[in-house]
Order: structure tokens, then C-alpha cells, then sequence
């Protein structure tokens, strides 16, 4: 008979613990950095994989990393520095993701299952139907969002010009742009803003797109897909991240209460935990696909 040595009590029990955490499926010590841009719906859902992946499956660290703008996130999810950023606009934003093919994965499907609008909008008190429109529009301004957006550079580039107005387009992030039309629409002031949906701002406020008779925004006012996209590997090297990330699908109606929610909890994690209170059927399938990728 095979006689084995006696091991010290301390080391049994170590081995215990070491196989029960094991077998429980954490992912302590797991880190992960998503990038984003201040667009409310950005902020949302990044916010939502970061409380689910930390909450529900133990990842000591999903970083949130501010972009200063839209090129320089599509370049570090290339770089490697990011791990994914799950707000591109397609095809608005197809030259950018065209740049880092190769080193990047946009996701097959959107994550978005409403339909967008994107374009130049003014208050419900004006009277403003159509961009020709805009010169006798009294605002003297458009109000932009992040230069290096796609709209920006096509109203800079074609609309102003096309339409021969005599309106500047000031660049903001989107909270100052917000902050504005929150200002300017309680004092019932002429403004003329950029809009999009998803966003809280069409739940919140009267307003009205644009007309554009020219079509000098191109496609950038028709209906996109919001995707994903990942750096190269990312599916190998973090498969429950992956799968949470590619799960993920939002329609209008709970971008938008989720997006309220966390306005009104003044911190986008505290937002994020008050809407599951009331959603969580909605996650629950992207659980149940990054669990099977963890088991798998």
C-alpha cells in the first residue's frame, strides 16, 4: 500500500477555499477598460455592462475611460489601450471603423433596436420647419456637440455652405449642449441644437428635426445601427465580456428610462442598480449568454 504523507492543517484548508472559488464561477481580479464619449446613451450602456459585469460576475475593475473626442476612442480600441466602445453609429461612422479594420470587430448586430434620428432641431415654440429656414431663425447660432462627430463635420463641410446660411456652428461636449437647451427652452429662447435618438431629450422636450429639402446631410439623417466594436482578440482573451457586450439589446423606451434614471440619481452607477430594480428582465438574457461563455 501507497502511504502519503500527513499535509499541515493550514495547507488542507487553503486548498479548499482555492477549489470553492474555483468551482463558483468569480472573476475576481478581472479588469476590463471600456471607452466612451459624453452622448447620454454611451454613458448608459457602458455604465450597465460595468455594474453587470462587477456585480453579477465579480470583475474587480471595469475602467469607464472619458474620450476627448470621437476619432481618438476608435484609435485606442485599435491600439489595444481600450477594450471595446459600444456606441458606433453606422454607417455615419463607417470611415472610422473602415481605419482600424484589421485590429478591431465591429459587432454583427446592433445593440439598438429602435429607430434612430440624428439632425439639426429647434423648440416647438418656433417656427422653423427647414434648415433653409434658419438665417430668419433669430438663434444666430447652431449648437454643436464633440467636433470630431460626424454630423459636425457634415454640417461645417456641406449644410452651411449648401444652404448659403449665414449661422455659426459652435463646438461643445454634449453635457454643455444639454445644459443650453435646458436653459434656453425654460426661457422660452430661440435655440437651434443637434438631436438624436436614443436620448432622454425627446422624452424631455418638445422639439422638432429639421427639414432638409437639399439633403446636404447625405445619410447621416437616416436611420443607423448602433454597434459595438472591439479590439482584435478581445473574444479570446475575456470570452464573458464579449458575450455580455454582444448581447446587450436596448429599444427606445428603455435607453430612455434608463437614461432619466441615472439624471435623477446624479451617478451614473446608483441610475444604472435603480433601473434594474425594474428591469431586470431585460438583462437577464445577456447574463444567461456571458454565463454559458464562462462555462464554455
Amino acid at each position: 500500500m501507497r502511504a502519503f504523507g500527513r499535509r499541515p492543517l493550514a495547507l488542507v484548508l487553503t486548498l479548499v477555499v482555492v477549489a470553492l472559488a474555483s468551482g463558483c464561477g468569480g472573476l475576481n481580479g478581472r479588469e476590463l477598460t471600456l471607452g466612451y464619449l459624453g452622448w447620454d446613451e454611451n454613458v448608459a450602456n457602458s455604465n450597465l455592462i460595468k455594474v453587470l459585469l462587477e456585480d453579477e460576475f465579480g470583475y474587480e475593475t471595469v475602467e469607464l475611460k472619458l474620450a476627448d473626442d470621437v476619432r481618438p476612442v476608435f484609435e485606442e480600441v485599435a491600439s489595444g489601450e481600450l477594450d471595446a466602445f459600444t456606441d458606433v453609429w453606422m454607417p455615419n461612422h463607417r470611415v472610422l471603423v473602415s481605419e482600424v479594420e484589421g485590429e478591431t470587430e465591429l459587432s454583427e448586430e446592433t445593440w439598438y433596436t429602435g429607430q434612430t434620428e440624428y439632425g439639426i432641431a429647434v423648440p416647438y415654440y418656433m417656427h422653423t420647419r427647414n434648415i433653409a429656414d434658419l438665417d430668419s431663425s433669430s438663434a444666430g447660432m447652431i449648437i454643436g456637440i464633440e467636433p470630431g462627430a460626424v454630423l459636425m463635420q457634415r454640417i461645417g463641410a456641406h449644410v452651411i455652405p449648401e444652404y448659403g446660411l449665414d449661422i455659426d456652428l459652435v463646438e461643445a461636449n454634449t453635457p454643455a449642449m444639454l445644459a443650453e437647451l435646458r436653459r434656453s427652452y425654460e426661457a422660452k429662447e430661440p435655440i437651434v441644437f443637434l438631436a438624436w435618438s436614443p436620448h432622454w431629450m425627446n422624452a424631455e422636450y418638445d422639439f422638432r428635426y429639421l427639414d432638409d429639402p437639399k439633403n446636404a446631410m447625405g445619410q447621416l439623417d437616416e436611420p443607423a445601427g448602433l454597434h459595438s466594436i472591439m479590439r482584435d482578440g478581445f473574444e479570446e482573451d475575456d470570452p464573458v465580456a464579449y458575450a455580455l457586450i454582444n448581447a446587450m439589446k436596448l429599444d427606445e423606451a428603455q435607453v430612455n428610462t434608463l437614461e432619466l434614471d441615472i439624471n435623477r440619481a446624479g451617478d451614473p452607477e446608483r441610475g444604472v442598480r435603480n433601473w434594474l430594480e425594474n428591469n431586470r428582465d431585460v438583462v437577464e438574457p445577456w447574463i444567461k449568454a456571458a454565463r454559458q461563455a464562462q462555462e464554455g
